[in-house]
């Protein structure tokens, strides 16, 4: 296994969460949810590989449905929740609901699916690359979300505006790339 290889994928597959969880963090969420939604990342990262592994391209071939347009889809539902949020006038800081964290989980570890289809390519050691791309993945998160609350702290709601148009654009870019 080489496990160099495996660091630089599981980066990789961390990206979209660690830019998404900026863009989301400006949300204002609690120390509470933050750790929430990074271990629900963390673990949708853990077995989605391996779920892509044991399913492989089957799945598509029934379903005829391009993976790029459920992003387009999750990213887009998020996104307009946030432009919505940014326009409201309570200063109460609102609690985010575990199925929008669930679907914030399931649209940054598409790309892990994907990933787990040609793991075996890559190590034996399925299990391993797993375990390493749910860490990396837990930690991205983690820090994404606390610096979007950072970011929201000093900029406030147009932040969380900002965040939501990014996620409605990065669903968009998957889409047409």
């Amino acid at each position: 296994m080489n496990i160099i290889l495996i660091f630089i994928i599981a980066v990789s597959l961390s990206m979209d969460a660690f830019s998404l969880s900026l863009a989301y963090g400006t949300i204002s969420m609690s120390k509470k949810e933050i750790r929430l939604l990074s271990i629900i990342v963390g673990i949708y990262h853990f077995f989605m590989p391996i779920l892509g592994m044991l399913i492989g391209k089957f799945v598509f071939n029934i379903m005829h449905i391009s993976g790029d347009l459920i992003v387009l889809i999750i990213f887009s539902f998020i996104g307009i929740n946030m432009i919505i949020e940014s326009f409201k006038k309570e200063e109460s800081v609102k609690k985010m609901k575990i199925g929008e964290m669930i679907l914030f989980g399931l649209a940054v570890s598409i790309d892990s699916f994907s990933v787990g289809i040609g793991i075996n390519n890559i190590s034996n050691n399925f299990i391993m690359c797993s375990i390493i791309f749910s860490l990396i993945s837990f930690l991205f998160t983690y820090v994404g979300l606390k610096l979007g609350d950072k970011l929201n702290q000093l900029i406030g709601k147009v932040a969380t505006l900002i965040g939501g148009i990014t996620l409605i654009l990065l669903g968009i870019i998957y889409i047409i790339k």
